[in-house]
């Protein structure tokens, strides 16, 4: 029987071998993932003009990359006119950069979209390298598109999607050209999230631990989610003094440890738990529902007239905020819909009622003395960082019981959506410090990486050496990059689930296990007692 379409890029992958019908687990049609597979092939033909035309590229094209790489994310966009529009973008593009290519009869290529039926039929070892850089490349291009919002861009990252691009569409490359750019990827994608990070805090100053309520107070509110702070700061300012409260929901929970964001009095608390709950969560609420970024699951009609959507994400009939960012439809939907008519006490997914984030590597580095003297003196023994992508999979509930498990004297690092699982839980102090840090965004696993790295070096060691465990859940093309980037950082022993990547071939996967000790999860009891005896 023919496949109406093919996607296994997401955790949640039909079967744990990929989506082939009508509709994928994601949501999106058959006729969507065509056009998302026709968007990436028209990206490498645009990435084909450019071989021997690299003083002719622009600002503007390596924009139009990033979106079009972004836009392909898992849970990004439904709408099959937006990706149409964005296609014909790109083939303008190409035809302005080479003109005289489209009425050339030589073969060099460079008019050629790529066919993206071949990549995912052609040998399995190949497949698997060509999806680990695309997959990469696609959640590298979300934190290079948030850090170009702030004014922040680097020629490097720029010219590295173009080349990794270029390499996918390569038939002839086998794995031993593929691999070195599997690992650049996360090479360069530890430049991206540096970049990043110096955009949001130069921006927004350096995030500070504070507790966020999760209290919805009654009156008209605006629920932002995704991950980009330029839109949620732009909100504030356009909802100055005009009676409505705004909450974050999802990833977009750090922003309440940044000063800059900090400073609005009626940036008020974090609705609601991980994305996978916003289908339940945003049921009937009398309140609007901003998306950002990825994060946005197909909308149910109890409350598709308040949802609004920007930047990349598009779903159909739904409205759309443009680059003009003028929120006043998001403004006026909250007032009419007017909020609730009293405090709603709301809990995490463990019964409590606030949740604390902040503690980035500027947080937790200003106090590594305090660190490195609980460790001498023996009060903390481990650290653990379990992070990343949550997801609606059974058996994530794993990641809650690791935490509940962990022995008191260990310390959780935590970042992404994966810490709704337990950033409710009150775990305690050990020496002055909370238990439980919530590091930030899935891009501040640079933060993990930059106080793994300054601990190494104060006990005079390789970050391998430390009793540091990463036990990491994954569910789209972000946590893909970040894993590529500790893996081209050596950091080994990884424990990763609920399941493992289905685009990762048999040989790959040994390689990864042969060279980086990558592991699936198994139990909670098992891992821990595995990881502090390692």
């Amino acid at each position: 029987m023919e496949n109406k379409m093919f996607c296994y890029q997401c955790e949640q992958t039909a079967g744990c071998t990929g989506c082939t019908g009508n509709t994928g687990v994601c949501g999106k049609s058959a006729n969507t993932a065509r056009l998302q597979d026709e968007l990436t092939g028209a990206l490498i033909g645009l990435a084909r003009a450019t071989e021997g035309n690299e003083q002719l590229v622009t600002e503007e094209m390596n924009q139009l990359v990033l979106e079009g790489l972004f836009t392909t994310i898992t849970n990004v966009n439904f709408n099959d006119e937006t990706l149409k529009l964005l296609i014909d973008k790109i083939e303008d593009t190409k035809k302005k950069l080479v003109p005289n290519c489209f009425t050339c009869s030589d073969s060099c290529g460079r008019n050629n979209n790529f066919d993206m039926s071949t990549l995912w039929t052609t040998d399995e070892d190949i497949r698997s390298l060509k999806s680990l850089i695309l997959f990469g490349i696609r959640g590298m291009a979300a934190y290079a598109y948030h850090a170009s919002v702030l004014g922040y861009t680097d020629e490097t990252i720029s010219k590295f999607f173009y080349k990794a691009l270029f390499a996918i569409g390569m038939k002839d490359w086998g794995m031993d050209k593929l691999l070195p750019i599997v690992l650049e990827v996360g090479k360069v994608n530890l430049r991206c999230m540096e970049l990043l990070d110096q955009a949001n805090t130069t921006t927004y100053g350096t995030p500070v631990p504070t507790t966020v309520p999760l209290t919805i107070e009654k009156g008209p509110f605006i629920i932002i989610t995704g991950h980009d702070l330029k839109d949620l700061q732009l909100l504030l300012e356009q909802t100055k003094d005009k009676g409505i409260n705004i909450y974050t929901h999802g990833e977009m929970l750090p922003a309440h440890a940044y000063p800059e964001l900090k400073k609005y009095s009626h940036l008020k608390g974090n609705f609601g738990t991980a994305w996978q709950n916003q289908q339940k969560e945003f049921d009937n609420i009398p309140g609007a529902i901003l998306y950002t970024t990825n994060c946005l699951m197909p909308v149910k009609p109890s409350y598709a007239d308040r949802v609004f959507t920007t930047e990349v994400v598009s779903y159909p009939e739904i409205v759309h905020i443009g680059e003009e960012k003028d929120f006043t439809p998001v403004i006026e939907k909250a007032l009419v819909l007017g909020g609730y008519t009293k405090d709603q006490h709301m809990t995490g997914i463990n019964g409590g009622i606030q949740v604390t984030t902040g503690f980035s590597h500027g947080t937790v580095l200003s106090v590594a003395d305090q660190v490195i003297e609980a460790v001498k003196n023996g009060d903390i023994k481990h650290f653990f960082l379990v992070g990343g992508c949550d997801g609606a999979r059974v058996g994530r509930n794993y990641y809650t019981e690791f935490v509940k498990q962990s022995p008191a004297d260990s310390i959780i690092l935590t970042l992404a959506c994966g810490k709704y699982r337990f950033n409710d839980l009150d775990l305690g102090t050990i020496g002055g410090l909370p238990r439980i840090m919530d590091m930030g965004q899935c891009n501040d696993a640079y933060s993990a990486i930059k106080v793994a790295i300054a601990l190494a070096e104060a006990f005079e060691c390789d970050v391998n050496e430390l009793p540091l465990s990463m036990v990491l859940s994954w569910y789209e093309q972000k946590a893909v990059c970040i894993l590529l980037t500790l893996l081209y950082l050596g950091i080994k022993n990884i424990h990763i689930g609920p399941t493992l990547p289905t685009f990762i071939s048999p040989n790959v996967l040994n390689f990864l296990v042969e060279n980086y000790g990558l592991s699936p999860i198994s139990t909670p009891e098992e891992d821990i007692k595995k990881l502090l005896n390692k």
